[in-house]
């Protein structure tokens, strides 16, 4: 009998940004964000360790202030998924293991949806686990909000930015939108790194179809957790009017689309 896998989470966390640098460190009620994902993520009971990795000095100390476990990494890698991999292998996480890669600027993240994410793996023959959610075809319309078009056994068919699948029939029932959370088993976030960028992976510059275009399969989880990330410094008052209590998800999402339009 299969021995069900050790859960690792890791949030990188990286200084530089086009659009928002140093974002990890914004504050939100007086903590950074970092700390508020941290914090978020500690409360799924399958996470057996759950680790900050960056490749700044200022994000690391800050961290073991707060006494949030921290690696050091490299400052050139070329995804978030690369600098996961570095810091599991300094956290020796064993082949066998399976990696959570946690979006460091999801500060609302629903601990469910991590536990929902790892569930799949009771089975060997899952890789590669990801979320999504029914969505509008309103919401569809964002090309900010990248869509998942999955098999009636969950793995994923494709991801795009279009409005997929396009309907011809005024179906609109099929529509969902993908959430960027991520769980390997180690063996496969190592090959994942060695295979380099992908064609698709280039033109819609969505690291998944990585996976996809060189035959892993990932398997789609459906959740009803919604949760907003901070892409731009005006995010940090709608979050921190959630996490307060002061504005719901579904109005904070229809916000969001709104101002980013």
């Amino acid at each position: 009998m299969n021995k069900p896998p050790i859960f690792y989470g890791i949030i990188p966390a990286r200084y530089g940004s086009m659009r928002f640098q140093g974002k990890p460190l914004a504050r939100i009620l007086g903590k950074p964000m970092f700390w508020h994902v941290y914090e978020r993520a500690r409360k799924c009971p399958e996470l057996s360790q759950i680790v900050l990795a960056t490749d700044d000095e200022r994000i690391a100390s800050s961290a073991k202030l707060l006494n949030v476990p921290v690696v050091m990494t490299r400052n050139n890698h070329i995804s978030g998924t690369d600098r996961v991999l570095e810091a599991a292998e300094k956290l020796c996480v064993p082949e066998n293991a399976v990696v959570v890669n946690i979006q460091g600027d999801e500060p609302t993240l629903e601990p469910a949806m991590l536990s929902e994410l790892v569930q799949p793996f009771e089975s060997p023959e899952i890789h590669v686990t990801t979320l999504a959610r029914k969505i509008h075809p309103k919401e569809a319309e964002n090309s900010n909000l990248v869509k998942v078009v999955f098999a009636k056994n969950h793995k994923a068919l494709y991801f795009s930015r279009s409005p997929v699948p396009a309907s011809r029939n005024g179906k609109e029932d099929e529509l969902y939108g993908h959430i960027g959370l991520y769980a390997f088993r180690m063996k496969i976030l190592r090959r994942f790194v060695i295979l380099g960028p992908s064609r698709l992976e280039a033109v819609e510059k969505l690291e998944q179809l990585r996976l996809l275009e060189n035959g892993i399969p990932i398997h789609v989880v459906i959740t009803k957790h919604r949760t907003i990330s901070v892409d731009r410094s005006e995010d940090i008052k709608t979050v921190s009017e959630i996490l307060q209590g002061k504005m719901n998800i579904k109005d904070a999402i229809t916000y969001k689309g709104k101002i980013h339009d």
